[in-house]
């Protein structure tokens, strides 16, 4: 992972990271939160809203003093792929910044809006192989980051130890405000057109 901006918080140091993702076959961009210490620590995994980046976390949330007073490492990736060849639209609530932390299944989407997979698996060994992790982890997050921290955490059961959520976007489908977007993206199980499922397993 390439360093493009560090910042010494509240004796820890953040970091803003990029690396090329192997999961939605595009650059993807983090911030890393590691409190001072030498470790190991757990991991908290926020997940952002609609329209946001892994810098809302970092400059509104106010959370690091108590990161740090705690001993947690403090992941926030970016809410979807971004880039020129990658699939958006004109509209807040789709496309790119609008990832869900879900894995889409029909065109144009599917090719690079692989974020659950790319949460639930590339991101968590890129932090456990380059920082001093114990392997514990939580996940929460806000609006859509609610939505995706309540539907990874119940998909993969004992990946997280605990979730949180925000005034998540707890049932998508069931809203006119869902509906517009819901059949390219989160038409996850293909027994009904739209339909997201948030079983375990």
């Amino acid at each position: 992972m390439e360093t493009t901006k560090t910042h010494v918080v509240h004796g820890g140091t953040l970091r803003y990271l990029k690396h090329d993702s192997a999961t939605t076959g595009t650059p993807m961009t983090l911030s890393v939160f590691v409190p001072p210490g030498e470790g190991p620590f757990p991991v908290v995994i926020w997940l952002s809203g609609l329209t946001c980046t892994e810098d809302n976390f970092t400059t509104k949330a106010g959370a690091y003093r108590a990161a740090a007073e705690h001993g947690l490492i403090v992941v926030a990736p970016d809410t979807s792929p971004r880039g020129d060849g990658v699939a958006d639209d004109p509209a807040y609530d789709l496309g790119q910044g609008a990832g869900f932390y879900l894995d889409a299944t029909q065109a144009p989407w599917a090719s690079h809006f692989r974020m659950e997979s790319y949460v639930t698996g590339e991101l968590i060994d890129l932090i456990d192989a380059q920082f001093p992790t114990t392997g514990a982890r939580s996940i929460l997050g806000h609006s859509m980051g609610g939505h995706g921290a309540l539907t990874l955490a119940l998909n993969h059961p004992g990946l997280f130890q605990s979730v949180s959520a925000f005034a998540p976007i707890s049932s998508p489908t069931r809203c006119p405000w869902g509906k517009r977007p819901s059949p390219p993206i989160w038409d996850r199980t293909t027994s009904r057109p739209g339909t997201v499922t948030t079983r375990p397993g």
